[in-house]
């Protein structure tokens, strides 16, 4: 007789939580939540593009573990965008992000998660929709997307709507570039932003495997493309190719099943299976929508009667 011995595999269940300074719920409430065993972390207020100075690294990973929980997922050490758009000035922000990929290995830090996605973060035509319970959601409409012509305004309005807090991807100094943005972007193409992204990973990666931090990319939120932008990161085509681009263990996806879901075409079961099987799901958002039409969706609530998954 012999007895086998099964490795399993467990997914971690962590919260995200953008810094004392900047996010209203305490790490003691968050510990509360039964199974929480740690935070997606940020350093919000530095610049897009700057080095994450290691004593602010630690800073964040003392305050966390304080709390008793780990800090292990940073979202997002976010992109610039000359990176993005293949400036001469991309090589300068990826000597940064090699040394604060060092710097967050240093500190215990695992996964990265950080997208591609040009000017915009997520996007939203309503921030606080109310659905019949009372409740406040997030929501996305196409129509009013495709009609708005002036994107400074809009990007005021849902500067105005936050109430105050400051939104990833959605950052005071970035929406003040907006217009110069739009401009740099005229004519970029789906194969540019794969090419620059592909730069972007064949530089990063091997600091990535020297210091065994996984780089995740976020699907795009919508998945597609906005205001005459193109995206590139939305369907598994795209994404297996760029997790190929530079065959590697450290190079990945987070597997968020809101970004992707929201594309009636993505199968949210077939995705997992597939990246799953092949290694590239460093990190997961489970998240609920409920799709009404083709690009018309709201957030909601992880029942599966509430939404579409």
């Amino acid at each position: 007789t012999y007895k086998r011995k099964r490795a399993h595999n467990f997914m971690k269940m962590t919260f995200r939580w953008y810094g004392s300074h900047m996010d209203p719920i305490p790490l003691k409430y968050i510990k509360q939540i039964p199974n929480m065993t740690g935070i997606v972390g940020c350093l919000m207020d530095i610049p897009v593009g700057e080095l994450w100075p290691m004593e602010r690294v630690l800073a964040l990973k003392d305050e966390v573990e304080a709390a008793r929980l780990a800090l292990e997922v940073i979202e997002s050490v976010n992109v610039h965008e000359d990176i993005k758009l293949g400036l001469p000035g991309r090589d300068l922000y990826i000597e940064n992000y090699i040394k604060t990929i060092e710097n967050l290995s240093k500190a215990g830090v695992k996964v990265i998660c950080y997208n591609f996605m040009p000017i915009f973060d997520w996007t939203r035509s309503d921030l606080a929709k109310e659905l019949p319970d009372g409740s406040n959601v997030l929501a996305y409409d196409h129509r009013i997307i495709s009609r708005i012509s002036d994107v400074q305004a809009f990007a005021n309005q849902i500067q105005e709507s936050s109430a105050d807090f400051e939104m990833p991807g959605w950052e005071p100094d970035r929406l003040e570039e907006i217009q110069t943005l739009f401009q740099q972007y005229e004519g970029i193409t789906e194969e540019n932003l794969f090419t620059n992204l592909k730069y972007f990973l064949e530089a990063i990666i091997p600091a990535c495997e020297k210091w065994d931090v996984k780089m995740a990319i976020h699907p795009d939120d919508p998945p597609w493309s906005i205001f005459g932008i193109p995206r590139i990161a939305n369907c598994k085509e795209n994404l297996d190719r760029i997790v190929s681009m530079v065959d590697s263990t450290h190079n990945g996806i987070p597997l968020c099943s809101g970004s992707l879901g929201a594309d009636g075409n993505n199968h949210i079961p077939e995705l997992v299976r597939y990246f799953g099987g092949k290694g590239k799901i460093h990190f997961a958002h489970i998240r609920n929508v409920k799709i009404h039409e083709p690009r018309i969706f709201e957030e909601s609530s992880h029942l599966s009667s509430d939404g579409s998954f």
